[in-house]
């Protein structure tokens, strides 16, 4: 039976996904904003630049899996990228807020080339930080556990950023101040840096890795032999989207429709209230009932409580607010479950394949969470170009309604579209038992 995870390793591995995630948080819901209203760039235009450098971005994904699974180092497979890659990041992300002052063209052309090397230097980090949770113990709990802790403090970081993005932006001359979004993409990088630096600095790297040289060939099967893997991650696709667009869309939202950018902290209270309630409620959850079960019936929910907001009228805040909340409750429980059976396909892995290749299944993961933020600023940009949004300018009744329909029925829509693939995920409860049972066995010849 492996030793369980020291209380403090895992504290600074869930304190390191909260940087990362105030960093990702601050890009998701700032930059296209930022484009659009602060650098004058047209919102076809900035959505184009966004969807196409995640797209190029998000093929690197697998390469980077690939690379950390043939790492090998005296400190391990994913923590040399903790230690030596997170201050560029942070340099990246004060580039993309930068406002250098010249011709269209030129602004045009940095905005481009630095959010495709944000994203590329992103990659870097956020593979190997995600696949750790795959090797510092051969126990599931612990690791259903410490991805839990972790997922908990990703979501306390994109909570930090949605309550104190817009006060801290307000701290520095507001939302209309382009050097507002410099001083504070310098304070969030720095903050992210530190952050993921300790966590490949005190974490420890417990599954030892196979001395077998595996090919790229073989690294692939990995992914395409895995047909539980397949089918979630196709349906990851589908549920990253509720909340993808909600964060590209959220600061247009408060603005237009309610008035007042001060709503994106109530938001962002709502999301941290659901998020976190969600989260701790689903391992218990978890050890009574099927993961396959609890997915579809959070899904389910989930819609429902994006439906019924949109239905009665979302111009009361309160009332609003509180239905955000339920939503996110049910996103968080789908974030656990997801993460879990994201685990589960690891060990099918070297069950039926021989070798884990956490790498490429967590770098998979990360393409599809890029490729969900692609589409999400896909759907985005098309909106607001179909509702003839104009920046800074009085918010017409066409646009109210169009942005209140991006908030609440297209996530509606996608909780239960995720519900299709996932019924084709074919690891079930007595399976799983017996793949663990098989792998401790062979672990301990």
């Amino acid at each position: 039976m492996s030793a369980k995870v020291p209380v403090a390793e895992k504290l600074v591995y869930s304190g390191g996904l909260l940087g990362q995630n105030m960093l990702y948080s601050f890009m998701s819901m700032y930059i296209l904003f930022f484009y659009t209203d602060l650098l004058g760039i047209p919102a076809t235009t900035a959505s184009v630049i966004l969807v196409a450098a995640s797209i190029i971005d998000a093929c690197l994904d697998p390469l980077m899996g690939m690379i950390t699974d043939k790492t090998r180092s005296r400190w391990g497979k994913f923590r040399p990228y903790l230690l030596f890659a997170p201050c560029l990041i942070a340099l990246a992300t004060v580039l993309c807020f930068w406002d250098f002052g010249g011709s269209r063209t030129v602004t045009l052309v940095i905005a481009t080339v630095s959010y495709l090397l944000w994203g590329m230097l992103y990659t870097v980090c956020d593979t190997p930080l995600w696949a750790l949770s795959s090797v510092v113990s051969t126990d599931p709990g612990e690791r259903t556990l410490f991805v839990t802790l972790g997922k908990i403090g990703g979501t306390l970081g994109a909570v930090v950023i949605t309550i104190g993005g817009i006060q801290l932006l307000l701290a520095f001359g507001g939302e209309r101040n382009t050097q507002a979004y410099l001083y504070s993409a310098i304070i969030i990088g720095v903050i992210a840096a530190l952050s993921i630096v300790l966590t490949g600095m005190l974490t420890k790297e417990r599954v030892v890795p196979s001395a077998e040289k595996i090919s790229f060939r073989q690294n692939l099967q990995t992914v395409y032999k895995n047909k539980p893997l397949l089918t979630l991650l196709a349906s990851l696709l589908i549920i990253n989207l509720v909340n993808g667009i909600r964060q590209s869309i959220q600061l247009y939202y408060v603005v237009y429709v309610w008035g007042d950018a001060g709503y994106a902290t109530q938001v962002g209270i709502s999301l941290v209230a659901g998020m976190l309630l969600g989260m701790i409620a689903t391992p218990p959850l978890l050890r009574r009932f099927a993961k396959k079960k609890v997915f579809i019936v959070s899904c389910i929910l989930g819609s429902v409580a994006c439906i019924l907001p949109y239905l009665l009228g979302d111009h009361n805040v309160l009332n609003t607010l509180v239905f955000f909340g339920i939503s996110f409750f049910f996103s968080g429980m789908t974030t656990i479950v997801s993460t879990s059976m994201l685990l589960d396909t690891i060990d099918y892995s070297e069950w039926k394949l021989g070798f884990r290749g956490e790498g490429i299944v967590f770098s998979t993961n990360t393409f599809i969470t890029k490729f969900s933020g692609a589409v999400s600023r896909m759907i985005i940009g098309a909106s607001l170009g179909l509702l003839s949004y104009v920046e800074n300018q009085p918010a017409t009744p066409q646009l109210q309604h169009g942005l209140s329909f991006v908030m609440f029925l297209l996530p509606a829509l996608c909780f239960l579209a995720a519900i299709l693939p996932i019924l084709f995920y074919n690891i079930t409860e007595k399976q799983r038992v017996q793949i663990l049972s098989d792998l401790n066995h062979s672990r301990s010849l």
